[in-house]
């Protein structure tokens, strides 16, 4: 079976965990906490952490690009789940033992049915032929984002098959404390994972567009540094989060040298997501999607195409994004 993209099924924190038997304030059900200790993971200090790559961690849903009916496409991430009896007996399981390992799952049995373009991420593990649920009961993979299927309508928006690109934010070449949203050929952005961000995507905390005029961005992941972060430790790190400006994020995911990941969410050191602006939002922002050079057709798909719509703003500045606004 073919295998997409290297998310991995659990980007370990930077502390040591502990579960807590409080409701979770992030998932759904789940009777418990896992909560962040104040001792740094070894994982992170065998990996150099404090030599890493420091990068913001983005609150919205995670894609990727690779080939698809021989051209580059965008891909949802879509984790296979357990169907209601399986969920049942795996969440019974785990609250009673506080714990995942030693759930046994039939993946045969126990898994909703997922669309024939489904494929594995990368990293997941697979046994006798079958691939492995992460921590969390799910099978993280990816499925082809159709403009037919009004699902993904919102990862549509910000693909244009016909023309070959994407709407990426990123910062501006020539300044990185300017944010610009860009029209960027899929071609340059094959094999990389993205987050789509914006007006219906996880309630929207950079206050991306309107209702009536919804907005919505790809970021490739990585491409946001954090800079003049703490050193990694416990209070420092927690300070920095309540009180710097920089600080106001979902959370950090250090880019080691040896490839590895490792995160720290708001979540884990028990603070508030999203507390007020988010630092994302105070950046000011240049609009570049220019339709010149582009076959017209391709571009207005219809009055509404998101292109279309931002190509009117094109060359224009702004306070944040959050500004980005449309008349009408």
């Amino acid at each position: 079976m073919r295998r997409l993209g290297s998310v991995q099924q659990k980007i370990p924190c930077v502390f040591l965990t502990e579960v807590r038997e409080e409701p979770s304030r992030k998932r759904d059900c789940q009777q418990f906490q896992v909560v962040a200790t104040e001792n740094v993971n070894p994982v992170a200090l065998e990996s150099n952490i404090n030599c890493a790559l420091a990068t913001e961690k983005l609150d919205g849903t995670c894609c990727y690009v690779t080939t698809y009916k021989g051209e580059p496409y965008l891909w949802a991430r879509l984790d296979r789940k357990p169907t209601k009896q399986a969920d049942k007996r795996f969440k019974k399981y785990q609250y009673s033992q506080k714990t995942c390992k030693g759930f046994t799952w039939n993946v045969e049995e126990d898994f909703r049915a997922v669309p024939d373009s489904w494929v594995p991420a990368h990293r997941v593990q697979h046994e006798h032929g079958h691939p492995v649920p992460d921590e969390h009961g799910h099978i993280p993979g990816w499925v082809p984002v159709e403009k037919t299927n009004k699902q993904y309508c919102w990862h549509a928006s910000v693909v244009n098959y016909e023309a070959g690109l994407a709407l990426v934010l990123r910062p501006h070449p020539e300044d990185e404390g300017l944010l610009e949203i860009a029209s960027v050929p899929l071609s340059k952005l094959m094999e990389q994972t993205l987050e789509l961000i914006g007006t219906n995507v996880n309630g929207n905390p950079y206050g991306l567009g309107s209702k009536k005029h919804p907005v919505h961005v790809l970021v490739p992941h990585g491409i946001l540094r954090v800079r003049n972060t703490p050193p990694v430790e416990y209070q420092q790190l927690y300070s920095w989060f309540q009180e710097c400006h920089e600080g106001r994020v979902e959370g950090i995911v250090w880019h080691c040298n040896d490839g590895t990941l490792i995160k720290v969410h708001r979540y884990h050191l028990g603070l508030k997501w999203p507390d007020g602006d988010t630092f994302l939002n105070s950046r000011p922002v240049v609009v570049h999607v220019d339709r010149r050079g582009y076959d017209p057709e391709c571009l207005a798909d219809s009055r509404e195409d998101l292109f279309s719509t931002l190509s009117s703003l094109n060359g224009q500045h702004f306070n944040s994004l959050r500004d980005i606004q449309f008349e009408g």
